[in-house]
């Protein structure tokens, strides 16, 4: 019996965390100045920790300072103080960052039976 579907020659392993983490920055506008806002910033530095762990692995280097600085941005024990239009940018810019890397960080699929 053959496999008439093909595997995928990539994975792109970042995806799933960056896209929550990006939803989480998004949802995380709302609270902004609320009590709740300490657990979007957990969630925002511990997603964008392991998409940097992903990126890491892909060995995709170059991504890895900007993921260290979403994750330092946002970091809930030492609080960088921003506050008002420079937070919510900082929300946005984070976002669409962490979305960009999450396409972009793939690593080769060890599976891969397309390769003869």
């Amino acid at each position: 019996m053959s496999n008439r579907y093909p595997t995928p020659e990539f994975r792109r392993t970042a995806l799933a965390p960056g896209v929550l983490c990006a939803i989480v920055l998004l949802a995380g506008v709302a609270l902004v100045g609320q009590d709740g806002y300490v657990v979007i910033r957990f969630a925002v530095s511990i997603l964008a920790l392991i998409v940097a762990v992903f990126a890491w692995q892909a060995r995709q280097w170059w991504w890895i300072p900007l993921l260290a600085a979403v994750s330092v941005a946002f970091n809930p024990v030492v609080v960088v103080p921003l506050e008002g239009d420079l937070l919510l940018g900082a929300h946005y810019v984070s976002a669409l960052a962490l979305i960009v890397v999450a396409v972009l960080v793939k690593v080769r699929n060890p599976e891969d039976r397309n390769r003869r």
